[in-house]
């Protein structure tokens, strides 16, 4: 399995027009989800979040991969 870098974000029951409008639901709640905090806390939370979704995925090798392509260009 390699890591999907396509548009891959939905909702059940919800049927979106483009392909890019679910991701733009996901970086709206993104961004509320760091409304009000400092970049501390904001900082922590994305921390927490990656541990989070890094569980949720599991598999070593996509998360290895995943890591490889952040930090190209940084």
């Amino acid at each position: 399995m390699t890591l999907n870098l396509n548009p891959n974000f939905s909702k059940i029951g919800k049927h979106y027009r483009h392909a890019f409008s679910a991701g733009d639901d996901f970086y709206e709640m993104l961004i509320d989800t760091h409304q009000g905090l400092s970049d501390e806390q904001s900082a922590m939370v994305n921390a927490r979040l990656v541990l989070l979704l890094s569980n949720h995925i599991g598999d070593l090798a996509i998360l290895k991969e995943a890591m490889k392509m952040a930090r190209e260009g940084v």
